[in-house]
């Protein structure tokens, strides 16, 4: 074997050793790339829980700090608790083989997670009455809160103790989500999208208390 032939398959042997550790490398750098994008999605889902969290905290204590009189408690109240009956009564009206599994506004809340049909029709439903899944957390978060003392009024009465319950709302609630979510629903009642329930649907809202807070 000549010198030329023995440096030749020295330099082969040469390559292909680079050529393995190219490919090793390779598929190193495709483990890391895999490894860091598993990092990046767990850490933007945890980052994302963590906003959802203070979100829902910022939320309950704005609720909870809220200084209404009993009156305009109750007037807020009314107005919360006719928005929530009217989804519930909406839903149902579009599943109408449905109404005996979803007696309350709390058994929809549930079964939408994993039921793509029923998640479908609330989604619709919000829609129709211009509402986000945002300000039915807060409308059930301020039921839950408030829902214990507070009572019903009807219109009639209601308009005899305050004539611009926007103005009260607007003046005295400070947190931009509850508000929002408040004003949507004296809007929904005054412009007649929302309809008076019987005492049924009014005590079954009082489910809605392992919804929200879980």
């Amino acid at each position: 074997m000549n010198n030329e032939t023995a440096t030749l398959i020295s330099l082969k042997e040469t390559m292909k050793r680079v050529d393995h550790k190219l490919q090793a490398l390779e598929a190193q750098f495709k483990e890391l790339d895999f490894t860091k994008d598993n990092l990046t999605q767990k850490f933007e889902h945890h980052s994302k829980m963590l906003a959802s969290q203070a979100a829902q905290d910022e939320l309950w204590t704005a609720v909870l700090a809220l200084k209404f009189t009993s009156m305009e408690l109750n007037i807020i109240y009314s107005y919360v608790m006719e928005v929530l009956i009217c989804l519930h009564t909406r839903v149902l009206e579009k599943l109408p083989d449905l109404v005996r599994s979803l007696p309350t506004l709390a058994s929809v809340l549930r079964r939408k997670v994993k039921n793509k049909r029923i998640r479908v029709v609330w989604e619709s439903v919000l829609e129709e009455c211009g509402l986000q899944e945002r300000d039915t957390t807060a409308l059930c978060t301020f039921f839950i809160a408030h829902g214990n003392k507070a009572e019903h009024y009807s219109a009639k009465v209601r308009q005899m103790y305050i004539r611009d319950v926007t103005f009260m709302i607007t003046n005295m609630v400070k947190n931009q989500a509850l508000q929002n979510a408040l004003l949507m629903a004296v809007q929904l009642i005054e412009k007649g999208k929302a309809v008076t329930a019987p005492e049924e649907q009014k005590s079954s809202l009082k489910e809605l208390m392992p919804i929200v807070k879980n």
